[in-house]
């Protein structure tokens, strides 16, 4: 704890010597009120905003330009940092009257909103032309690449497990669990993390609707700024927000062979005050999926084999809530807050028959029922000045959860009669508490530097029997800085050291350790079109509870199931070249990487006492090699092909007391193809494909596995509604998924046969005007996800986990 307080401590100080805001001190006095004046420009006779028109702002009294700006895509103006007084506003564009209207602002009222101003065409405007413009599917950043998630029509319908499956670079198997590059990744939402994201990544994507994902950010190299969480990088999912004045929003439903979702988004802003609710839910539809089960024990010369053939009816609820506020008190403070409740419950009954050593043994009834409700609460406080790109940030953040797993089994014979009743019930909660401030100072046009401090302060209950508790605390305090700069007027330099500070105690002991983590992008750019960047960093991984609960599961009759509390860190050194390119409106991304990961966490089966006891072990250290080539192309103007494929080698050098079948290196691969039509009278077609190799741990491999769907889209009620139907695997019903796990004495074969095929229907009506924002919220990418599990007791149920 001492450390932490050192770390944070020693950074703010620092901060507060260099940064002087208004109304903060810094020993000069505060700047006058200033506010801004809004404005949208629009076609008097079409009623269309009117983008790229000319605002400029002069004084009454002298005729001085003091302001002026061009309108966006929505028509929308904004011209910040204006001192009372009485204006001139003039508006003007090509083919349309120019206009003029007079403007004031006063100390007690420093903002203006003039609304609409309607600009005439002139009689000389040329005839009419119809300019379409479109989001780009994919873009490619100096540290990220952006999947812009609404602008691909097969996304209505789905959840975010069927947004991931698109992305390029990401790997999803069918549970929903999420890999960059073969390895582990964090998953954030709007740049921070969720309480249901620390119970089970999976489940977490399975409850956001795709309807509200506006994009899918991967961050293969994050810089010192972001929490060193993640070894294979970052993911963060923006969902849709929207921030205008009046009342604006949107409503989608979808309804569906394999499921329902509704969703709906309220916005409401007058002045200064922006009011944001939004409403979600989901309900999957019970469908019959088989799972078989093999389990082979050797002990004492005698081998136990017990087959499981069962299958299960699961049903998937969730609901969320959120309600957020934003007030700037002017045009340099802005405070912000956003509390979100998210409820799922996933469960329901199965049945298997079982065979021990090929004799009909009886059967099982069971029924199994997970739920988890967690709710997220910040509060964001942000200072800029009259220095562009000059800010300050303090932001608290509330993570607070309850998760339940509870199982009934009831054993019978082949004639019915009873042999046992078992049943369990494990409850886990999570509170969790951060403080974080970070500063951003802009010494010229061509560097900035950046320096934070962050405090995380998290505790987990797991309590699944009398007098068996499990009590786990972990603190973490961090300090970064960054800076940017041009070495050339082509070549940018981006670097930065974060240090962490990692205090755990828990029943079974305590820990401490620091660790400090560099990174650095080379990046150039050759005649604007081409880029080559060369980037280094450094990365961790924490187990969260589904890795470290020692609750045990025994679920199934042959097999456990049991988090591991001793479980020590993933570090992982990685390095990426990559290229970029537009050639004539096509795109080619292409990069190789290397990457080195200590202690690396993975499912691991031992045979004790004759069952097999699933668990989690640091098996050892991995190298991977790997390369990632996406290319986009458009035929014609409204035809875009895209793919994207992914490779990487798999190696691992065990520790001498594990064994394993997959000893040497193996190949994954990934690859993705999108193709999108866009038709006159607003009709869209799109499709899609998606391959995944074999997939190895140490102890198993997974078969290949392919989705595939398409959809096809309308715009209606004047482009502000669209309805469309969706598919997925159409021809196939089911998708198997084969698994076979081989350790020291024992042999699991798992089969799955997931009902994948679906049909949709969707609709979705946006109201008002929508300008999306984005709001620096408090990141706790620290801890590593369940990856394997899709949440505790994921792979131990009777009939499988859906």
């Amino acid at each position: 704890m001492k450390k932490i307080l050192l770390l944070c401590i020693g950074l703010i100080s620092v901060l507060g010597a260099k940064a002087q805001f208004p109304g903060l001190g810094g020993g000069s006095a505060a700047p006058k009120i200033t506010g801004r004046i809004t404005a949208t420009v629009i076609d008097s006779l079409t009623k269309q905003p009117i983008d790229y028109a000319t605002v400029s702002l002069t004084k009454v009294k002298d005729g001085k330009a003091v302001n002026g700006g061009v309108t966006d895509e929505k028509g929308k103006v904004t011209l910040q940092n204006v001192a009372p007084d009485e204006y001139k506003l003039s508006v003007g564009f090509i083919g349309y009257y120019s206009k003029t209207i007079i403007v004031k602002t006063t100390p007690g009222k420093p903002d203006n909103s003039l609304g609409n101003i309607l600009l005439k065409p002139s009689p000389n405007t040329l005839k009419e032309v119809t300019v379409e413009g479109k989001k780009n599917v994919i873009e490619n950043k100096i540290d990220r690449m952006v999947y812009n998630a609404e602008a691909d029509a097969t996304n209505a319908g789905g959840d975010a497990t069927d947004v991931m499956r698109k992305v390029p670079m990401l790997s999803v198997d069918i549970n929903g669990n999420v890999q960059l590059r073969g390895s582990s990744v964090r998953v954030l939402i709007n740049g921070k993390p969720s309480g249901t994201m620390a119970n089970s990544v999976a489940d977490a994507l399975k409850m956001l609707p795709a309807d509200q994902i506006k994009s899918v950010e991967v961050i293969t190299n994050p810089s010192a700024k972001y929490d060193a969480e993640g070894s294979g990088g970052i993911i963060n999912i923006i969902t849709k927000k929207s921030n205008a004045e009046g009342v604006s929003g949107s409503v989608n439903a979808t309804a569906g062979t394999r499921q329902n979702a509704g969703a709906f988004n309220l916005t409401a802003k007058s002045s200064r005050l922006s009011v944001n609710t939004a409403l979600g839910t989901q309900l999957a539809y019970p469908q019959e999926s088989r799972v078989v089960f093999f389990n082979q024990t050797t002990a004492n010369n005698a081998t136990t084999a017990v087959l499981q053939d069962g299958t299960s009816d699961w049903t998937r609820q969730a609901f969320n809530g959120s309600l957020g506020l934003d007030y700037d008190f002017n045009a340099y403070n802005n405070i912000s807050t956003n509390a979100k409740y998210t409820r799922f419950y996933n469960g329901g009954p199965g049945k298997s028959a079982i065979f021990a050593n090929d004799v009909a043994t009886g059967n099982i009834v069971s029924s199994t029922d997970m739920s988890n409700g967690n709710l997220d609460w910040n509060v964001d406080y942000r200072v800029t000045s009259k220095k562009p790109g000059e800010e300050l940030t303090v932001s608290g953040q509330l993570t607070t959860g309850r998760n339940t797993n509870e199982f009934v089994n009831d054993y019978r014979t082949a004639a019915g009669v009873p042999i046992s009743y078992v049943g369990s019930n494990n409850i886990g909660k999570n509170q969790e508490y951060t403080a974080q401030t970070d500063y951003v100072y802009p010494f010229s046009k061509t560097i900035t530097f950046e320096a934070g401090a962050k405090g995380i302060f998290r505790n987990i209950q797991s309590q699944y029997g009398v007098g068996e508790d499990f009590d786990y605390t972990q603190n973490v305090g961090a300090a970064y800085s960054t800076i940017a700069f041009n070495l050339t007027k082509k070549i940018q330099f981006k670097g930065g050291l974060r240090a962490e500070y990692t205090y755990v105690n828990s029943n079974v002991g305590k820990d401490d350790y620091l660790n400090l983590f560099p990174s650095a992008i080379l990046s150039q750019t050759i005649n604007g079109k081409t880029t080559l960047k060369l980037a280094y960093n450094r990365r961790v991984q924490r187990p969260s509870l589904a890795y470290l609960n020692p609750f045990l599961n025994k679920s199934n009759l042959s097999f456990d199931f049991q988090g591991n509390p001793n479980l020590d860190p993933e570090l992982s050194d990685n390095i990426e070249f990559g290229y970029s390119t537009f050639i004539k409106g096509s795109i080619i991304n292409a990069s190789v990487f290397y990457r080195n990961t200590k202690n690396i966490i993975e499912a691991l089966n031992k045979n004790v006492d004759g069952r097999i006891l699933s668990t989690f072990e640091n098996v050892g250290t991995t190298q991977s090699y790997g390369f990632n080539l996406f290319g986009s192309y458009n035929p014609t103007p409204k035809w875009t092909l895209m793919s994207n494929i992914a490779l990487n080698t798999y190696e691992v050098k065990s520790r001498a007391d594990i064994k394993g079948m997959n000893e040497g290196t193996f190949l994954n691969y990934n690859f993705f193809f999108r193709s999108a039509n866009a038709f006159k009278g607003g009709w869209n077609l799109e499709l899609f494909g998606v391959v995944n190799s074999p997939r190895y741990t140490y102890q198993s491999k997974t078969d290949p596995m392919f989705f595939y769907g398409g959809a096809v889209k309308k715009d209606i009620l004047k482009k502000q509604g669209t309805i469309g139907l969706n598919v997925l695997n159409p021809f196939n019903r089911d998708l198997h998924i084969k698994t076979i796990t081989q350790g020291d004495g024992n042999l699991q074969r798992q089969n799955i046969y997931y009902p994948l095929r679906s049909f949709g229907l969707n609709f979705s009506y946006k109201f008002g005007k929508l300008k999306f924002t984005e709001k620096k919220k408090i990141k706790n990418d620290d801890v590593k996800q369940d990856q394997q599990q899709g949440g505790m007791g994921g792979g131990g149920q009777m009939g499988g986990n859906q």
